[in-house]
Order: structure tokens, then sequence, then C-alpha cells
């Protein structure tokens, strides 16, 4: 008495996840700011908040250059370092 293994009932389509994944810089496009990032982070004992700013840069970076999909900063995290403070709606 045998049991057959049918494993090709259902196929499995890998797909990329949503966030995480993108382009490896092959060019160095954003070479300079991912080095000062690195550095902010060696100096600051990989404490990763306290280089926001420089990460908030290199993302920049790689989104001006199609090196991962364009996002709003404030949904990656940066709303509290954007420039432009977003104006009161009080009217």
């Amino acid at each position: 008495m045998s049991t057959a293994m049918n494993f090709g009932t259902k196929s499995f389509q890998p797909r990329p996840p949503d966030k995480g994944s993108f382009p490896l810089d092959h060019f160095g496009e954003c070479k300079s700011f991912k080095e000062k990032f690195m550095k902010c982070l060696r100096d600051k004992n990989f404490e990763n908040a306290l280089c926001r700013n420089e990460s908030k840069e290199y993302l920049m970076c790689r989104m001006q250059r199609q090196l991962m999909a364009p996002e709003p900063l404030e949904k990656l995290g940066f709303r509290d370092l954007m420039d432009e403070k977003p104006e009161a709606k009080d009217k």
C-alpha cells in the first residue's frame, strides 16, 4: 500500500516582497550617501535613530535614481524630519 504524493496540483508562484527589496546600486550612484550613513552608524555605536537624516538622504537618492520605488518620506517614517511642515487646517 503506497500513497502517491501529488505535488503538481498547485504551482507556487514566487513574488518579490512589497518592501525591503530593491536593485543594487551597481554604478555607485548613491555610494557617497551610503558611506555617510554607514559612518554615522559606526560613530554612533549603531544607534540608527541617531542617523535618521543620513538614512533619509540615502533613501531620497535611491528614489531619485529609480533604484527603489518612490514613496512619500512621511510613509517611510521621516515625517518629523520634513523641511516643510504642513500648515494647520483651522479654517
